[in-house]
């Protein structure tokens, strides 16, 4: 029906076709002719397949977007609508939007990312400060359809909520509409009886953010009791799964009732660990050699030789280089002095900055090992070994990279909580 580079109403250029859309749906890219800027338009096309109640929804869309005024929700442009004999034999309605540059979450998890437990708890901030100021609109506005298809990631690292085709708008809500909206998975058990309340978005949302921490769709997870079951298949603080629980608990009664309770919880239980956590700090053993710098963007820890020397006072340095002329001589003897000066005479660097970190390894000075690797590749920092062999290991996307060897388990432990602090709160 309509093509890329067709002009609609004398005003828009189609540029590309967005997505997937329903039968009798179509969502473009287009360039508004006045302006040369983006904009966002959906297309509903009345034919004899579609729905009354789709018209409805759509004019309801239109008319509750132009009474919204939120940085985080695409600004309402123009509705329109178009004759059957500028539209193919089919009347259309048009509404657009301003056009926000990014790419949806569930664009981001079919390309296969995993969202930290940071970056998660950051979405859920920003999705509930716009159910506040939706919650709290005379009348309130209920979008009823959060899931990672409607929120977009912007090019500013923002989150935008988009696509209020399933809006409710009333003053009170009282009653039972029959008008089921929704999307299986994400939408909670009274808002398929027909009677959503402002808890319903909290539950979307709160299964919104389970899909993104597991990368597996509310839907296909386990459920008990109608509960998700995802504790199992996440690396999260408790206060946030148990946070989660409580916004998709499937009893109203149980589950959080405003937009603002709800972030009130999830900002007030991470202070409380938070602060814990402080007071729980593991202290570096007094025998540790482990020097350690912090400051905001930079964690530094050095191991130096087991053994120094000092170029101007160099008895070990001398020492060092009368056994390796011997080696000379007597070639069996070599590989005891190059393990003596392996273990006694290295020393070790490890940098993380806020994107990347960097462990460098040196021998009276010569770097024999640098490595350089990026801190969203992590997946976590872990304690290895046994007796008094213990080491750190961080674990990335690729490989594992030892921090310390041949360490007593409490000091592998204190190193361990250093770096896995200072990685969670800098990602």
């Amino acid at each position: 029906m309509f093509n890329t580079d067709d002009i609609i109403v004398d005003k828009y250029q189609l540029k590309q076709r967005l997505g997937n859309t329903a039968t009798g749906h179509q969502t473009w890219l287009a360039i508004e002719q006045l302006t040369q800027e983006n904009v966002t338009i959906k297309l509903l096309a009345f034919s004899p397949q579609m729905q009354w109640e789709e018209l409805k929804l759509f004019e309801r869309e239109a008319e509750v977007l132009q009474s919204l005024k939120h940085e985080r929700i695409p600004k309402y442009r123009d509705y329109f609508d178009l004759d059957k004999d500028l539209g193919g034999g089919i009347a259309w309605f048009g509404l657009v939007q301003d056009y926000i540059p990014g790419s949806s979450l569930q664009e981001l998890v079919d390309r296969g990312k995993i969202f930290t437990e940071k970056e998660t708890y950051n979405i859920a901030v920003e999705i509930l400060e716009i159910l506040i100021y939706l919650h709290e609109l005379n009348p309130l506005v209920i979008h009823r359809d959060i899931k990672p298809s409607n929120l977009i990631l912007g090019e500013d690292n923002h989150i935008y909520l988009i696509d209020f085709g399933a809006v409710q708008a009333q003053g009170a809500v009282t009653g039972v509409t029959f008008t089921v909206v929704g999307s299986s998975g994400y939408a909670p058990l009274e808002q398929f009886w027909g009677r959503a309340v402002p808890a319903s978005d909290i539950y979307a949302l709160g299964a919104t953010l389970i899909h993104l921490l597991t990368g597996i769709s509310p839907v296909d997870l386990p459920h008990k009791d109608s509960q998700i079951q995802f504790s199992d298949k996440v690396n999260i603080a408790n206060y946030f799964t148990y946070w989660l629980e409580k916004a998709t608990n499937i009893s109203l009664e149980k589950r959080f009732s405003t937009a603002k309770e709800a972030l009130e919880s999830l900002q007030k239980k991470r202070t409380i660990i938070q602060s814990e956590t402080f007071r729980k700090k593991l202290l570096q053993p007094n025998y540790s050699r482990f020097l350690v710098t912090k400051t905001d963007n930079k964690l530094s820890l050095y191991l130096p030789p087991k053994v120094t020397y000092k170029m101007g006072n160099t008895s070990l340095f001398i020492t060092i280089c009368i056994i390796a002329a011997v080696t000379l001589t007597f070639f069996p003897f070599s590989l005891l002095v190059l393990l003596f000066v392996y273990q006694y005479c290295k020393d070790m660097r490890v940098v993380f900055l806020e994107k990347a970190f960097k462990i460098q390894r040196t021998i009276f000075g010569l770097t024999y090992q640098s490595i350089n690797a990026s801190n969203d590749d992590i997946i976590g920092v872990f304690l290895y070994g046994s007796s008094n062999n213990h080491q750190v290991k961080i674990r990335t996307k690729n490989r594992s990279y030892i921090i310390g060897e041949n360490l007593k388990e409490e000091e592998c432990a204190w190193l361990a909580k250093e770096i896995q602090d200072w990685l969670y709160y800098h990602q």
